[in-house]
């Protein structure tokens, strides 16, 4: 019995013996990680000229809904769609027949209630006389003045009647608010309308034309500077895909204050339009060139790794490991990328291998680096 403890004894020695000595083993084969094979750029500062972008949308300066402002039948147009117009030009009459019987009932009213106020007035004096005599019941003088004074609210009442009917005749003819361009009609001869709901077409200007964009408000301080330049050069410049508009603008306003709840101010260019290029409701991208630096620090975009919305790159130090250092960018120029914060001219930042890299990562460079 003793002699069979003694071996299970043995054989359990031995096993952890054989366990420490793999233990050690994987220690010593594990090691530190090997060191990463990356290529290398230098942080260098350069003259770089470069347009901010801004999604924006064309619109009129000025810009009206044509409504019907009494009911009836559309008798008449007199324009064609997409004409420009001028001001005070008649551009639809409405069916006016019933308004121009009003008028004149009202008319006739208003020549009734002149009579009777001259009558009563007629009464009215002669009591007045008749009583400097005491030839007159002083009632008789009280009731010719108390119906002089509703003969003059009659003829008030009736001019007013009439005024109102004679605004119904006139809107039965609409013409041009304002000099511009009128849309497609929405509307066509016999076509019954009611006043203040049907919308017969719209009427904009188009030369100068608008541009609204939304600015970031850390911008403002720099736009509010570009209005007060107040000129026109190429600073601001409108893009249609690879299209350039062949005018450039200028700021018109800024919004009088920032939308809390994007962080954004609205800002309004103003721009040529002659060649009627530009339409209302067409979306572009507002190029701004940027002109606050006259050096800047770009480095190849694929050294860029992102995390979590944010932007990073390896920055090499003196013994060969690297640091990841936060970055804020700007506009991307081909395969590289402008840096606004973050570097400085001079620095060594991996570019290749980037994505075998953790934050004190051993690294080797080849050579010819």
């Amino acid at each position: 019995m003793l002699f069979k403890f003694k071996s299970y004894y043995a054989v359990i020695t031995i096993l952890l013996v054989v366990t420490a000595c793999g233990d050690k083993r994987t220690a010593t084969q594990a090691g530190p990680p090997p060191a990463v094979a990356i290529t290398i750029d230098t942080v260098e500062q350069t003259a770089a000229v470069y347009h901010d972008e801004y999604p924006g949308t064309v619109v009129a300066l000025n810009q009206t809904d044509i409504r019907a402002q009494v009911s009836g039948y559309i008798t008449g147009i007199y324009f064609r769609d997409g004409d420009s117009v001028q001001k005070g030009q008649k551009l639809y009459s409405i069916d006016a027949q019933v308004y121009n019987a009003n008028y004149q009932q009202a008319q006739a009213n208003l020549q009734v209630q002149e009579t009777n106020l001259l009558k009563a007035k007629k009464d009215a004096d002669r009591y007045h006389e008749l009583d400097k005599n005491d030839a007159i019941a002083k009632q008789q003088v009280d009731y010719a003045d108390a119906a002089l004074a509703a003969a003059k609210k009659q003829v008030e009442a009736a001019k007013a009647a009439l005024s109102s009917v004679k605004s119904s005749v006139n809107f039965a003819t609409i013409y041009a608010p304002f000099s511009g361009t009128i849309g497609i009609s929405q509307v066509k001869e016999g076509t019954a309308v009611v006043a203040g709901q049907t919308v017969l077409n719209t009427v904009s200007t188009n030369d100068p034309i608008a541009v609204d964009f939304e600015v970031n408000q850390q911008d403002v301080y720099r736009f509010t500077q570009l209005q007060q330049q107040n000129g026109i050069d190429s600073t601001f410049t409108l893009a249609f895909g690879n299209d350039i508009y062949p005018f450039p603008g200028k700021i018109s306003l800024i919004d009088r204050a920032v939308n809390p709840q994007t962080g954004t101010i609205k800002t309004r260019l103003r721009f040529n339009n002659r060649n009627n290029m530009l339409k209302p409701g067409m979306t572009t991208l507002v190029r701004v060139l940027n002109k606050q630096n006259t050096a800047a620090v770009i480095i190849p975009y694929k050294a860029i790794t992102e995390q979590l919305g944010e932007f990073f790159v390896y920055v090499v130090t003196d013994s060969n490991t690297v640091n990841q250092r936060k970055l804020r960018l700007s506009k991307q120029m081909g395969n590289n990328i402008i840096v606004t914060d973050g570097l400085t001219a001079g620095e060594k930042i991996a570019v290749e291998g980037v994505q075998n890299l953790r934050e004190g990562s051993k690294i080797t460079v080849p050579a010819k680096q």
